[in-house]
């Protein structure tokens, strides 16, 4: 609301001025009529909105660039004023002079000439007047001169300032062009996090804090791998945009399009750039970006460490619970994942695939694709915890069962008694071995 007001009172302040000064000047001197005076005052107003139309335009201003020009046309201005001490210098001495004064005559004087004392005399006048043209002249080169040195040390100093405007160090931070970030530091999301998808979990957990940037290059390359012919990448590229739409609709956090280029080949290089400039951290899957941007001092977070660091941590002797999708590598082992993808090794477990089994935790290993959990059935483990003071306490009812063997042997004298009772008290000294196991 502020701008359209002071646009408007632009344009009615140079309306008011080209009006009042054509009006009392040009009116009063030329002699001119309502049509002239109109026509000027409509090229004054057609400049002021071709200003205002220049000022709308140009998007994405900047209070360093805009900073950046002003003081490299005051060091421009500056150093072409003390040019133009060393131009007039040499114009001193090489300045065209004027030979004698004006020829003057009186009108009755020159009534008297004859003709050949009258083109004497004009001569005359026309060497002194050429004379005073070439000093005129020579005037207004040393004039024109001075514009064009004030010219290139304007462009030289605001070229200058712009491109080294983040070397430059003064006493005031506010002249060192410096982007001072307050708040939360925003986040440079990566192609390949946008792709992933996991960011937007993030996000609905409300963990993240600041804005997120997406960058334009950012957007083209999604854009590029949309439009691949390989069908893969074509798919991760509507992904990655699919995820980039829920990502602007979201109310939790800010996510907006940086239009602003950064140097550097390709995406990476810009993305570190960018971040260097912005004072941005980067939010990459990729591992070389990652070594690169921490070389160059950009902070990183990489969602897979983040994924890693959010694990929970497995002791020996916990339960879990994990479907059993495939056979391991040994004769015996069934293999699981967690939701987090961690792979969990059953011994036993080869005869149970398809289902959902308790497992206590006997020991982890930690590798370079990830950790790897080791466990057994929690219906072989628990026994053995709970057994070894009840071993010295079971021992003395034990005896018997051996001695079950011992009645058939000692009684030779009938041999079909003694050949049905091992098998029958075998299996049951077998089944009150193993029920406390499996119980």
């Amino acid at each position: 609301m502020i701008l359209f007001i002071l646009r408007g009172a632009f344009l009615v302040l140079v309306a008011a001025v080209i009006s009042l000064f054509v009006g009392k000047e040009f009116q009063a001197q030329a002699g001119l009529g309502f049509g002239p005076i109109a026509a000027i005052i409509g090229i004054a107003i057609a400049v002021a909105v071709l200003v205002i139309g220049l000022d709308t335009g140009t998007k994405d201003k900047k209070l360093s660039s805009v900073s950046g020009v002003f003081l490299g046309l005051i060091a421009g201005l500056i150093v072409a004023y003390a040019l133009s001490f060393v131009v007039d210098l040499v114009g001193a001495y090489t300045e065209p002079t004027v030979d004698g004064v004006k020829p003057t005559i009186t009108e009755t004087e020159f009534q008297a000439l004859n003709s050949e004392e009258v083109i004497l005399f004009e001569a005359r006048v026309a060497e002194y007047q050429a004379q005073l043209d070439r000093v005129e002249a020579f005037g207004n080169l040393l004039s024109g001169i001075k514009v064009i040195i004030g010219l290139i040390t304007c462009y030289v100093a605001i070229s200058l300032v712009l491109q080294t405007k983040n070397d430059f160090r003064f006493v005031i931070p506010y002249v060192e062009f410096a982007k001072e970030v307050r708040g939360n530091r925003p986040t440079l999301l990566d192609t390949s996090v946008i792709v992933d998808g996991r960011i937007l979990d993030i996000i609905d957990t409300k963990l993240m804090q600041g804005s997120l940037i997406v960058p334009k290059f950012v957007l083209d390359e999604l854009q590029l791998i949309a439009d691949s012919s390989d069908k893969i990448k074509r798919s991760r590229g509507r992904r990655g945009l699919d995820i980039l739409q829920k990502l602007q609709g979201s109310t939790i956090i800010d996510v907006h399009i940086e239009e602003k280029d950064a140097e550097g080949n390709n995406v990476d290089q810009k993305l570190i750039a960018l971040g260097q400039e912005l004072k941005a951290r980067v939010m990459t899957n990729d591992f070389n970006l990652n070594k690169i941007a921490t070389l160059r001092g950009v902070d990183v977070i990489n969602l897979n460490d983040l994924a890693k660091a959010l694990r929970p941590v497995v002791l020996p002797g916990e339960h879990l619970h994990v479907k059993l999708v495939k056979p391991g590598e040994s004769g015996t082992q069934g293999v699981g994942y967690l939701d987090d993808g961690t792979m969990v090794v059953v011994e036993g477990g080869r005869t149970h695939l398809g289902h959902q089994c308790d497992v206590v935790v006997t020991s982890t290993l930690q590798t370079s694709a990830g950790r790897m959990i080791f466990g057994r059935f929690a219906h072989e483990d628990d026994p053995d915890e709970e057994t070894p003071e009840d071993g010295a306490s079971q021992s003395d009812p034990e005896p018997p069962q051996p001695a079950a063997p011992e009645t058939p042997s000692e009684s030779h004298t009938h041999p079909a008694p003694a050949a049905t009772a091992p098998p029958k008290s075998n299996p049951r000294a077998a089944s009150t071995r193993r029920n406390p196991r499996r119980g």
